[in-house]
């Protein structure tokens, strides 16, 4: 099959991204799409990569790149607007900077609050016709839409006018309400709330965690011969109360490591001002993951009693020691005590970053288990096997 995959990137990741290349927003859609995925941020190229490696072709879309846009139009003698340069107010879509601050970190739990302010994630109608151009010109069978919010169905409708292409959706959280999914042949999510909600709504649905990739391994420069004691990596919000709370007991007592986003969202007496270390994207994240003696990990609040999010993988993946929260479905993902080890309450956490600080054999023998148990299990090749029985 031909199978395209749509995705979007923080507009921060964005400005990253160009800024630390002054040029690249001049340089071929090519060139500009083997620096984003050599980012290694969020899923890069990982499920067109393992779909390729299993006989189909497969390519990818960044929606909401508008360097990257407008580099595709050109090669292909469309009119664009060009695009502010990166790192310029113009080149944030207009958004007011306490909203860019909010979104950036956490754009899918954060989108209805956009919309409430009349700032819609949703393309504007040049970019939309660019990307309906590239579907065109790639002429998918399938299409794998990662970002709802930009790609809404009116859009996927349009999508799926060109060549009929199957349909899937991936979503990790509570969707917009009032949409009519049945334009999507899948919906899948990690999360099994969020399948009840598809299925109660007449649309297929199935469970597909996020995942891995084992590839990065080989590309990452040498373990940081620093070492952390404690690191949280990820971001922290009013989304993340039980975080915030756990992150803050610990920092009061070891030596933690932030890395990641939202401490404007904190108040100024919040003990995580002075553990902050920055954001990391893509290889420095799993460099920080990799530096950690523990690594915590714990869910944003609407999440529940399901574990599912990324950094499982990402931290394990890297053979990093993974102290997360206690969630029902934990056992099927990972044995706790022997491939993670798992905290009920902020005072258990306490004990466990005590306990396994001070047996560095035990410690690592639980990172060797959950690396292999992500190695086997939990990658992206897996996922897209998944995917694909799925359509049967």
């Amino acid at each position: 099959m031909r199978i395209l995959i749509l995705n979007a990137d923080y507009p921060r990741f964005l400005s990253w991204l160009y800024q630390r290349r002054p040029g690249l927003e001049t340089e071929t859609y090519a060139a500009q799409m083997a620096v984003r995925n050599a980012s290694l941020f969020g899923v890069a190229d990982f499920y067109s990569r393992n779909f390729a490696g299993l006989g189909h072709v497969a390519a990818d879309i960044h929606v909401n790149n508008p360097w990257m846009r407008a580099a595709w139009a050109r090669e292909h003698g469309l009119a664009v607007s060009e695009p502010p340069p990166p790192g310029t107010p113009a080149a944030r879509d207009a958004v007011p900077g306490w909203l860019q601050r909010a979104v950036a970190p956490f754009k899918p739990i954060l989108r209805p609050l956009a919309r409430k302010v009349g700032l819609s994630p949703r393309l504007d109608a040049e970019a939309e016709q660019i990307l309906l151009a590239q579907v065109e010109e790639f002429k998918p069978d399938l299409v794998l839409n990662q970002d709802l919010f930009h790609v809404d169905t009116r859009l996927a409708r349009r999508i799926k006018s060109i060549g009929r292409p199957m349909l899937i959706g991936q979503v990790g959280i509570s969707p917009s309400r009032g949409e009519d999914w049945s334009v999507y042949d899948l919906m899948i999510s990690q999360m099994a709330a969020v399948v009840d909600f598809f299925r109660a709504h007449g649309a297929r649905s199935e469970v597909v965690h996020l995942a891995f990739e084992p590839d990065i391994l080989d590309v990452l420069p040498p373990p940081p011969a620093q070492e952390f004691d404690v690191t949280f990596v990820g971001a922290v919000s009013a989304d993340h109360q039980l975080r915030v709370a756990q992150l803050e007991a610990v920092a009061r007592r070891y030596d933690l490591k932030l890395f990641g986003s939202g401490l404007h969202s904190l108040p100024a007496s919040s003990p995580l001002h002075r553990c902050y270390q920055g954001e990391v994207w893509g290889v420095e994240m799993y460099q920080a993951l990799r530096a950690s003696r523990i690594t915590l990990n714990s869910h944003i609040d609407m999440a529940g009693r399901e574990a599912g999010n990324a950094r499982l993988f990402e931290a394990t993946g890297v053979g990093a020691f993974l102290l997360t929260d206690f969630k029902d479905n934990l056992h099927t993902l990972f044995a706790p005590e022997r491939e993670v080890v798992a905290w009920r309450n902020v005072e258990d956490c306490i004990a466990m970053i005590d306990r396994y600080l001070a047996d560095d054999a035990a410690r690592q023998s639980i990172a060797k288990a959950g690396q292999a148990r992500t190695s086997a299990a939990h990658t992206f090749r897996r996922r897209v096997e998944e995917i694909l029985a799925h359509l049967g």
